[in-house]
């Protein structure tokens, strides 16, 4: 008679991942394709001013509520100023600029937080505020107005549900590779998803989020110049912020274009925010 001959379970989980043939599942990466032509096509937004088509899975009024959201909680949990000669300079300005906006469902709302953080931010529907660190950069009226001009074209533009859609499209291709991978060794898996990771931040998030500052910094600068501030002061203001802060990452790194690579563009881009101005401005 035959015996049968025990196998240790250690043992036996080798076997099994030895004899993993390695293969590539086709199927999953096909789906992904199909999938990642519909999604593209039936999500097509365009961007005011620069005409550029974009990807936006979320309706305006989710977006709008969601930036309410985020916006009320980040201002109770802010010294928030509620008067006062810098908030008044502050509302005037971003009233000046946001009338140049065509944007008639934006809820504007400008509020000035207390805080050495040189920087501004803004949220769907409208929803901005400035830091008190960043005024010593801005200097001036002009300067501010860069910084509002920018933000604003943030939201005008939407960029933050633009960047939920390049999310939820790189998370749904991270599962499909993962099942494709599926039948590789685990190490093998390892590596493969994490060159992926690594390949989709540097290759589609970063590169995304530095097209959207530039969009917002051109933008913006069209509008400063519509409301009549001097769009000459934008590269000066970001030649302040470079000097203010010297340690900045590589740009391949960051989510921001490196200070040298505004203050270029808005050279490029000055003739034609001179043009602007001077059309809406004569006196």
């Amino acid at each position: 008679m035959y015996q049968m001959r025990r196998i240790p379970m250690r043992d036996l989980g080798r076997k099994v991942t030895r004899n993993r043939k390695g293969k590539l599942r086709i199927w999953p990466l096909l789906l992904f394709g199909a999938y990642l032509i519909y999604y593209f096509a039936s999500h097509q937004e365009t961007v005011p001013v620069t005409g550029r088509t974009q990807l936006i899975d979320i309706s305006r009024q989710q977006e709008i509520a969601l930036g309410l959201s985020s916006y009320r909680e980040i201002l109770s949990q802010e010294d928030v100023i509620g008067s006062g000669p810098e908030v008044k300079m502050l509302r005037n300005v971003a009233k000046r600029v946001a009338a140049v906006v065509d944007a008639k469902d934006m809820q504007w709302e400008f509020n000035l937080i207390r805080s050495e953080q040189a920087n501004a931010f803004a949220l769907p529907g409208g929803k901005v505020a400035v830091y008190t660190g960043i005024l010593p950069i801005t200097q001036n009226e002009d300067g501010l107005a860069t910084v509002l001009g920018h933000e604003i074209a943030h939201a005008v533009a939407r960029h933050g549900a633009e960047r939920m859609a390049h999310q939820r499209l790189t998370q749904v291709g991270t599962l499909a590779v993962g099942a494709s991978i599926g039948d590789m060794e685990v190490n093998t898996q390892r590596i493969v998803l994490g060159a992926l990771g690594i390949g989709s931040r540097f290759g589609i998030l970063l590169p995304y989020s530095r097209k959207h500052e530039s969009e917002a910094d051109y933008i913006g600068l069209i509008y400063l110049a519509k409301a009549c501030f001097n769009p000459e002061e934008a590269p000066l203001l970001w030649e302040r912020m470079a000097e203010a802060n010297r340690s900045t990452p590589p740009e391949f790194m960051s989510t921001h274009p490196a200070p040298s690579t505004r203050i270029s563009q808005f050279r490029e881009w000055m003739p034609e925010a001179k043009r602007i101005f001077t059309a809406h401005c004569k006196s």
